[in-house]
Protein backbone atom coordinates (compact mmCIF):
# COMPACT_ATOMS: atom_id res chain seq x y z
CA UNK A 1 0.00 0.00 0.00
CA UNK A 2 2.80 2.25 0.83
CA UNK A 3 4.49 1.28 -2.70
CA UNK A 4 1.46 2.87 -4.34
CA UNK A 5 0.58 5.91 -1.89
CA UNK A 6 4.51 7.52 -2.07
CA UNK A 7 4.13 7.71 -5.94
CA UNK A 8 1.10 8.99 -5.91
CA UNK A 9 1.71 11.75 -3.39
CA UNK A 10 4.65 12.83 -5.27
CA UNK A 11 2.66 13.42 -8.84
CA UNK A 12 0.09 14.87 -6.59
CA UNK A 13 3.01 17.80 -5.24
CA UNK A 14 4.67 17.71 -8.81
CA UNK A 15 1.06 18.56 -10.58
CA UNK A 16 0.10 21.35 -7.88
CA UNK A 17 3.28 22.91 -8.32
CA UNK A 18 3.50 22.97 -11.93
CA UNK A 19 -0.34 24.24 -12.07
CA UNK A 20 0.76 26.88 -9.12
CA UNK A 21 3.32 28.48 -11.56
CA UNK A 22 1.03 28.86 -14.37
CA UNK A 23 -1.89 30.45 -12.20
CA UNK A 24 0.75 33.03 -11.20
CA UNK A 25 1.57 34.19 -14.90
CA UNK A 26 -1.27 36.06 -16.89
CA UNK A 27 -1.59 34.20 -20.17
CA UNK A 28 -1.69 36.06 -23.33
CA UNK A 29 -4.56 37.88 -24.27
CA UNK A 30 -5.58 37.65 -28.00
CA UNK A 31 -7.24 41.03 -27.31
CA UNK A 32 -3.62 42.11 -27.44
CA UNK A 33 -3.10 41.54 -31.43
CA UNK A 34 0.47 41.57 -30.82
CA UNK A 35 0.33 45.21 -28.60
CA UNK A 36 1.78 43.58 -25.57
CA UNK A 37 0.71 40.51 -24.70
CA UNK A 38 0.88 40.50 -21.06
CA UNK A 39 -1.05 43.90 -21.31
CA UNK A 40 -4.86 43.89 -20.16
CA UNK A 41 -7.59 44.63 -22.83
CA UNK A 42 -10.68 45.61 -23.38
CA UNK A 43 -12.81 44.36 -25.41
CA UNK A 44 -14.98 47.11 -26.51
CA UNK A 45 -14.90 51.04 -26.38
CA UNK A 46 -17.93 51.36 -24.33
CA UNK A 47 -16.23 48.89 -21.67
CA UNK A 48 -12.82 50.93 -22.04
CA UNK A 49 -15.03 53.78 -20.55
CA UNK A 50 -16.67 52.22 -17.96
CA UNK A 51 -13.45 50.70 -16.63
CA UNK A 52 -12.12 53.63 -16.94
CA UNK A 53 -14.36 56.08 -15.11
CA UNK A 54 -14.59 53.07 -12.28
CA UNK A 55 -11.01 52.96 -11.73
CA UNK A 56 -10.34 56.47 -12.27
CA UNK A 57 -7.31 55.90 -15.23
CA UNK A 58 -7.45 57.00 -18.14
CA UNK A 59 -8.06 54.86 -21.33
CA UNK A 60 -5.77 54.81 -24.17
CA UNK A 61 -7.11 53.53 -27.09
CA UNK A 62 -5.08 52.43 -30.48
CA UNK A 63 -6.93 52.19 -34.33
CA UNK A 64 -5.04 49.97 -36.16
CA UNK A 65 -4.87 47.90 -38.94
CA UNK A 66 -3.91 44.15 -39.32
CA UNK A 67 -2.33 44.42 -42.75
CA UNK A 68 -0.91 48.40 -42.62
CA UNK A 69 2.75 48.35 -42.22
CA UNK A 70 2.91 51.77 -40.50
CA UNK A 71 0.76 50.08 -37.79
CA UNK A 72 2.51 46.90 -37.57
CA UNK A 73 6.14 49.13 -37.21
CA UNK A 74 4.57 50.96 -34.29
CA UNK A 75 3.06 48.18 -32.89
CA UNK A 76 6.49 46.02 -32.72
CA UNK A 77 8.40 49.34 -31.19
CA UNK A 78 5.59 49.87 -28.78
CA UNK A 79 4.83 46.00 -27.65
CA UNK A 80 9.09 46.04 -27.26
CA UNK A 81 9.47 49.16 -24.75
CA UNK A 82 9.40 47.99 -21.48
CA UNK A 83 8.32 51.67 -20.20
CA UNK A 84 5.67 51.72 -22.48
CA UNK A 85 4.37 48.43 -21.62
CA UNK A 86 4.74 49.27 -17.65
CA UNK A 87 3.23 52.15 -17.84
CA UNK A 88 0.63 50.54 -20.20
CA UNK A 89 -0.14 47.49 -17.67
CA UNK A 90 -0.32 49.92 -14.17
CA UNK A 91 -1.76 53.53 -15.36
CA UNK A 92 -4.06 52.81 -18.54
CA UNK A 93 -7.27 50.99 -19.45
CA UNK A 94 -5.76 49.41 -22.82
CA UNK A 95 -8.40 49.39 -26.08
CA UNK A 96 -7.13 48.29 -29.46
CA UNK A 97 -9.64 48.20 -32.17
CA UNK A 98 -9.17 47.87 -35.46
CA UNK A 99 -13.35 49.23 -36.70
CA UNK A 100 -14.24 52.66 -35.85
CA UNK A 101 -16.31 53.77 -33.27
CA UNK A 102 -20.01 55.63 -33.65
CA UNK A 103 -18.25 57.90 -31.05
CA UNK A 104 -17.07 60.56 -33.46
CA UNK A 105 -14.90 62.37 -31.34
CA UNK A 106 -12.65 59.38 -31.62
CA UNK A 107 -11.69 60.52 -35.09
CA UNK A 108 -11.51 64.99 -34.55
CA UNK A 109 -9.24 65.05 -37.65
CA UNK A 110 -10.00 61.84 -39.99
CA UNK A 111 -10.22 57.80 -39.80
CA UNK A 112 -6.03 57.05 -40.51
CA UNK A 113 -4.15 54.88 -38.82
CA UNK A 114 -2.13 53.94 -36.62
CA UNK A 115 -4.00 56.42 -34.39
CA UNK A 116 -3.60 57.02 -30.84
CA UNK A 117 -6.10 58.75 -28.16
CA UNK A 118 -6.44 59.33 -24.77
CA UNK A 119 -10.28 59.21 -22.87
CA UNK A 120 -9.61 60.22 -19.35
CA UNK A 121 -11.38 59.11 -16.46
CA UNK A 122 -14.13 61.77 -16.82
CA UNK A 123 -14.87 60.31 -20.44
CA UNK A 124 -13.28 63.54 -22.26
CA UNK A 125 -11.10 63.04 -25.48
CA UNK A 126 -8.02 64.34 -24.54
CA UNK A 127 -7.57 66.92 -27.74
CA UNK A 128 -5.17 68.55 -26.25
CA UNK A 129 -2.58 65.69 -26.41
CA UNK A 130 -1.42 65.20 -29.61
CA UNK A 131 1.55 64.02 -31.94
CA UNK A 132 3.57 65.72 -33.79
CA UNK A 133 1.57 65.75 -37.49
CA UNK A 134 -0.47 68.54 -38.30
CA UNK A 135 -1.72 66.34 -41.32
CA UNK A 136 -2.67 63.54 -38.31
CA UNK A 137 -2.56 64.74 -34.77
CA UNK A 138 -2.79 61.97 -33.28
CA UNK A 139 -0.63 59.37 -35.93
CA UNK A 140 2.74 58.28 -34.04
CA UNK A 141 5.57 56.67 -35.85
CA UNK A 142 8.22 54.19 -34.50
CA UNK A 143 10.47 56.91 -34.06
CA UNK A 144 8.00 59.11 -32.12
CA UNK A 145 8.11 56.39 -29.59
CA UNK A 146 9.54 59.09 -26.64
CA UNK A 147 6.89 61.81 -27.61
CA UNK A 148 4.29 58.89 -27.00
CA UNK A 149 5.74 58.31 -23.46
CA UNK A 150 5.37 61.83 -23.27
CA UNK A 151 2.15 61.82 -23.82
CA UNK A 152 1.05 58.69 -21.92
CA UNK A 153 2.65 60.60 -18.53
CA UNK A 154 0.40 63.57 -19.52
CA UNK A 155 -2.50 61.73 -19.32
CA UNK A 156 -2.69 60.43 -16.05
CA UNK A 157 -2.08 63.96 -14.79
CA UNK A 158 -5.92 65.17 -14.58
CA UNK A 159 -7.24 68.05 -15.90
CA UNK A 160 -8.19 70.94 -14.30
CA UNK A 161 -12.13 70.37 -14.06
CA UNK A 162 -11.66 67.23 -12.83
CA UNK A 163 -9.76 68.21 -9.65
Amino acid sequence: MLRLVVPLFLLLVAATSSLASAIRKRPPQTLSRGWGDDLTWVQTYEEGLYKARKSNKPLMIIHHLEDCKYCNALKEIFAQNEEIQAMADKDFIMLNLMHETSDKNLAPDGQYVPRILFVDPSLTVRADIVGKYSNRLYAYEPQDIQLLIQNMKKSKRLLPSEL
